[in-house]
């Protein structure tokens, strides 16, 4: 028995999704030997000091530290054809049938080497407009994706890793109320995750009671329209004349999207412009789309390169009155994380070669955390506290510098990032609300990596970790049951407890004992302080946070608007709730019958 993996579920999910074998013969023989794999690999790209750096490397993924992406445990180091990269954002999807289908295309291998997808439909004109030119009528947006649907459904048929895959629509788009009640109809699009581009001009139409216009661009359509109005949309390289094609209030629109939000758990909803003011490549980029779990927004053809610190780890005399968050060690395996992140875009193997063009001239990593809501616990901090937001804002802020930090070194040694334009760069909204000392070193210097952080959900890499807390989620529940599928296909169900948990029983002997009040269940907490600590750690987060905040059964849809409203006004880039529903089925199966219900994001639909 491997003795790094201490449960029955972290040996599963390392036998069935991380375990390098070639046939029926396992090449790592234990978690160990994976670690050395995946060091040995990064390093290998190194142009000096490769010994070095595997050392360094390992003693990062050593105990579980440091979590690398699914992709990158599964497939670095190995002779498979694979992607070390979760998720990409596909192409912009021309409206034609040959453009369709390529784009098809394209998602499919892409999928079929592991990698997730998301794809903005805003581009594919409306529901019932002609075309003349082929003698048709246009069926829409969601009638494409449900083929999207369809060709993921026949990848998993096939063995394939299950794939994830996210659609988004503008909010002014005309068949955007077929978009947001997608997901009413049973079994429809049941692969994809779906998000509203939502737009600061639609957010001050709700605020303010205005009608909405729903428009499509002028040249894509046959025929003149009567009323025409400027937008900017996917594929054009600015504001374009649109053809005005529907008129409704846009507080009955907002309304319609959090309905299916409230009783379906989708469409998250995407305050785009902020991704797009936000955005460090702001002089090249319009982002229109995310990873299908939102914490990447990419641009066409952009790719994830994640990887998480366990901040279980660096907790030191947990439990006690000396408990601490020892930050120093988690800024110096911020910087080696960087560096490890950056090197496995050379590593890497990519679908299309305009994925690798697009991944080797951004650069891009997203660099984050898991197991918050455990370290907090084994600290004495209550998640909803004001000093458990103060902790996790410094250590998000301790990491974003280091890794700052680090690619500004990387830069000098190995070179800037391709698309790296010093005088627009540094007008960036979020670089220039960098330390002086950050900021001066990108001027003299360059950067290796356009963006350096993001939060992800990790799942399954948490579950690998001994069941430590999820992201920066809360714990769900402290003992519960949980069904994962396995090689076979088949689901097997486990027996979980959470890590803080294991280890606080640990301490008393095993025996029952009345939780401590630090030990709150994500259900205990309202939607207010889910809001509040994603919104304290945004400020040092580049790319995205992917959080879902927890609502109760009863809370009256009123109440619930609410919650979005708060979130757009906290300055959040997007917003993901869960309400328990009858339609979302159940990964999670509490032992608590005051969970009352299940949780949203089931490891089926991460990226792992």
């Amino acid at each position: 028995m491997d003795n790094a993996l201490a449960t029955d579920i972290s040996r599963h999910v390392w036998e069935t999704k991380y375990r390098y074998s070639h046939g029926d013969q396992p090449l790592d023989r234990t978690v160990e030997d994976t670690w050395h794999r995946v060091a040995r690999a990064l390093a290998a790209v190194e142009p000096h000091d490769r010994q070095v750096w595997e050392q360094r490397f390992y003693s990062i993924l050593e105990d579980f530290r440091f979590l690398p992406g699914g992709r990158i445990l599964a497939g670095a180091g190995t002779d498979r054809r694979v992607t070390l990269f979760n998720c990409f954002v596909m192409r912009r999807i021309e409206d034609s049938m040959d453009g369709i289908f390529d784009a098809l295309k394209e998602g499919a291998l892409t999928m079929q080497q592991g990698g997730g997808v998301g794809y903005d439909f805003s581009t594919l004109r409306p529901r019932g407009e002609p075309a003349h030119s082929v003698g048709t009528i246009a069926s829409g947006p969601v009638s494409f994706m449900a083929i999207w649907d369809a060709m993921c459904d026949t990848l998993l048929s096939t063995g394939a890793r299950r794939g994830a895959m996210m659609a988004t629509l503008r909010c002014d788009h005309p068949d955007i109320l077929e978009f947001v009640d997608a997901k009413r109809k049973a079994g429809f699009l049941r692969h994809f995750n779906l998000s509203v581009q939502v737009t600061d001009r639609f957010m001050e139409a709700v605020r303010d009671d205005r009608e909405w216009l729903l428009v499509y661009p002028e040249s894509q359509l046959d025929g003149v329209g009567e009323e025409q109005v400027d937008r900017r949309w996917p594929g054009f390289d600015g504001p374009v004349p649109c053809r005005v094609l529907r008129k409704m209030r846009a507080r009955s629109l907002w309304d319609r999207i959090m309905r299916g939000t409230y009783e379906h758990a989708e469409p998250g909803v995407l305050f785009i412009d902020r991704i797009n003011h936000l955005n460090n490549l702001w002089y090249r980029e319009h982002i229109t789309a995310t990873n299908p779990c939102g914490e990447i927004p990419l641009p066409p053809y952009g790719a994830c390169d994640l990887g998480s610190i366990n901040l279980t780890r660096f907790v030191r005399d947990p439990f006690t009155e000396r408990a601490q968050l020892d930050m120093a060690a988690i800024a110096h395996t911020a910087g080696i994380g960087a560096r490890l992140l950056d090197n496995v875009i050379d590593a890497s193997r990519f679908p299309l070669p305009q994925q690798k063009e697009q991944a080797h001239g951004s650069r891009r990593i997203g660099l984050g955390v898991t197991g918050l809501a455990d370290a907090l616990i084994m600290l004495g901090l209550r998640y909803d506290s004001e000093e458990a937001r103060a902790l996790a804002a410094e250590a998000m802020e301790r990491i974003c510098h280091s890794a700052y930090r680090t690619s500004v070194a990387l830069a000098r040694d190995k070179g800037a990032f391709p698309f790296f334009q010093a005088e627009h760069y540094q007008e960036g909204a979020f670089v220039k609300s960098l330390p002086v000392d950050i900021r001066e070193g990108i001027g003299e210097s360059g950067i290796r990596n356009s963006h350096l952080l993001a939060i992800a959900p990790t799942g399954t890499v948490s579950l690998l970790a001994d069941n430590v807390s999820s992201g920066i989620e809360p714990v769900f529940d402290f003992s519960h049951r949980r069904k994962v599928i396995g090689l076979d296909g088949e689901y097997r169900e486990f027996v979980l407890n959470d890590y803080a948990f294991a280890q606080w029983r640990e301490r008393q002997g095993g025996a029952p004992a009345a939780l401590p009040d630090v030990f709150v269940h994500a259900t205990d907490l309202t939607p207010a302080d889910h809001l509040a600590m994603q919104a304290v750690l945004q400020p040092y987060v580049d790319n995205s946070i992917s959080k879902t905040i927890n609502i109760p059964r009863d809370l009256s849809f009123e109440s619930f608007k609410a919650v979005y409203m708060e979130a757009y006004l906290q300055g959040l880039k997007g917003c993901t709730t869960f309400r328990p529903n009858p339609v979302t089925g159940a990964i999670l199966e509490s032992f608590d019958p005051r969970a009352g219900g299940v949780h949203c994001c089931s490891i089926e639909r991460e990226a792992d």
